[in-house]
């Protein structure tokens, strides 16, 4: 059974940082793609970034760059987010999905997603 588990989220002032956590199972990381997106009330769903089944990150959104790095551990057939610097705009529901075999924007080609967690940032 395909479960991908989001974690790691919560309240934290302007100027924090979270670690989101995807937790997989069920298929496998050395084919499968994970990205990572989210959703603001009232807002469409945009893709933040990706990680290869080769482990090569892209990222999707601009204000994303150089604040949030995304890292894998096979091993524990999990997926990170690092954010850093978050601002109040970054507040949403984060999600992880996978897909097989490449990386992309779109959220409609991916087949697997988690439930998201919740990223509030205010001070």
């Amino acid at each position: 059974q395909v479960q991908l588990v989001e974690s790691g989220g919560g309240l934290v002032q302007p100027g924090g940082s979270l670690r989101l956590s995807c937790a997989t199972s069920g298929f496998s990381l050395k084919y499968y793609v994970i990205a990572w997106f989210r959703q603001a009330p009232g807002k469409k769903r945009e893709a933040i970034s990706c990680i290869s089944s080769s482990d090569a990150s892209t990222y999707f959104l601009d204000s994303a760059k150089g604040r949030f790095t995304m890292s894998k551990d096979s091993g524990k057939n999990t997926v990170y987010l690092q954010m850093n610097d978050l601002k109040p705009e970054d507040t949403a529901l984060y999600y992880c999905a996978a897909e097989y075999p490449s990386c992309s924007d779109a959220d409609g080609v991916y087949d697997y997603w988690g439930r998201g967690t919740q990223v509030t940032v205010s001070s």
